[in-house]
């Protein structure tokens, strides 16, 4: 059926619309420590302008925002699940995005679950997998390729920035 990560929703087009889509992100193991990726992912994203919604048990706030036990305790409509947890955690964090309805499952860089992501897709969800959303973000929106970056993105127009 699926062989791999890139048969799912990675191509440019589509990262940029969910990325210009989803505004609400809970993002599932976020750290408190600054030196984490969980937490240096998500505050880049919050600084762009994205609601930032930590989901771990283990702390009552991060980044200033309430944290929460799990995704059914969140009170309200979230877009994306960005996952920070290992492989073998994933599928049970797919059936509870799909039970709160999100609209995309979001596994970090080196993260690939293929049945999680077959049963959300079949559920309704958009799936990537394997790839870190503030690297995309900065890829298709950050301006990396003003640096030097060679981001794979060619284009004669310079990306609108998402608005906040």
């Amino acid at each position: 059926m699926y062989a791999d990560a890139a048969e799912f929703d990675s191509d440019i087009p589509t990262l940029r619309r969910i990325l210009a889509e989803c505004r609400t992100i809970a993002v599932v193991g976020l750290s408190a420590s600054w030196h984490r990726p969980s937490n240096f992912a998500a505050k880049y994203m919050q600084e762009h302008g994205y609601r930032i919604v930590p989901v771990n048990p283990a702390y009552e706030s991060v980044l200033g925002e309430p944290c929460y036990p799990s995704l059914e305790a969140i009170p309200f409509p979230i877009d994306m699940v960005d996952c920070f947890r290992a492989p073998a955690e994933i599928m049970s964090l797919a059936r509870s995005a799909i039970g709160i309805k999100a609209k995309v499952l979001w596994m970090q860089l080196g993260i690939v679950n293929v049945e999680a992501a077959v049963r959300a897709r079949e559920a309704g969800l958009e799936v990537v997998m394997d790839r870190c959303v503030k690297i995309e973000h900065a890829r298709l929106f950050g301006g990396l390729n003003f640096v030097g970056v060679n981001t794979q993105v060619i284009s004669a127009k310079r990306p609108r920035h998402l608005a906040n």
